[in-house]
């Protein structure tokens, strides 16, 4: 592994522009379950009863009770190592931008500054009737579904299945994606469309990908140029060291 982490190293402090996609893999050790794999929310919540639109529409109060126990672990979950490390690695200037599916604000949180919420924050919250916004912390969830002023059932600002993805995030993020020289790729099981098309348009433009996740991926001896099958908070700390020592 120690080699393999050396060359991604050399990647990394060479790039001239890099950015990071990450998914819920990243967010594990902050206590947030992934939605897939063998400990994935998905595996006790149906996606299609829970998490699309017109499962929302049709039963509000049904996904916010399934709403509020994530709610509870996202509000809880801080940053970990792999969350600082990303931030450390912006600030060593071998990172540009952090395109996450996550709707954590963990990045935000550990001090990434150029961040890009693919799907959406789950701490801010959109009337789905007059599409005024409200943050997390001005709504009591006493009574559900929680309503807005206008009457409006009010949402959290994430996408949910079926709906698009906001224009400014899709715009930014594949700016970025074609105009890289590295796409670092961690914690994602990259199955998800629109998002698991940006390392594939990376690639395309040129850049480098590099993967790093517990388990192998569509990407993994197709897309990435180099897989490692590990945990970002185990690894990215020591890969921000070996840049650090090569960029003196």
């Amino acid at each position: 592994m120690e080699g393999k982490l050396k060359e991604i190293a050399g990647i990394l402090a060479a790039s001239a522009s890099t950015v990071a996609l990450t998914g819920a893999g990243i967010s594990v050790d902050s206590g947030i379950p992934a939605f897939r794999g063998s400990q994935g929310l998905w595996g006790k919540y149906d996606p299609m009863e829970y998490a699309s639109i017109e499962a929302f529409r049709g039963d509000p109060v049904r996904v916010w009770s399934m709403l509020i126990e994530l709610d509870d672990l996202v509000l809880s979950a801080r940053p970990n190592p792999a969350h600082l490390a990303l931030a450390q690695l912006e600030n060593l200037g071998a990172l540009d931008m952090v395109v996450t599916q996550n709707i954590d604000g963990l990045h935000q949180e550990a001090g990434s500054r150029a961040v890009v919420e693919f799907h959406g924050s789950g701490r801010r919250l959109v009337c789905l009737e007059c599409g005024s916004y409200l943050e997390r912390e001005q709504l009591s969830l006493e009574m559900l579904p929680p309503r807005c002023a206008c009457g409006g059932i009010i949402k959290p600002d994430v996408v949910f299945f079926g709906e698009p993805i906001p224009q400014r995030a899709m715009l930014a993020a594949m700016a970025a994606a074609q105009a890289c020289t590295a796409m670092l790729v961690v914690g994602t099981s990259a199955v998800v469309a629109p998002a698991s098309h940006l390392p594939v348009l990376a690639q395309s433009a040129g850049a480098r990908v590099i993967e790093i996740n517990p388990e192998p991926t569509p990407l993994t001896g197709r897309v990435a140029d180099l897989s490692l099958q590990a945990s970002g908070a185990e690894v990215l700390p020591v890969l921000v060291e070996m840049v650090r020592r090569i960029k003196g």
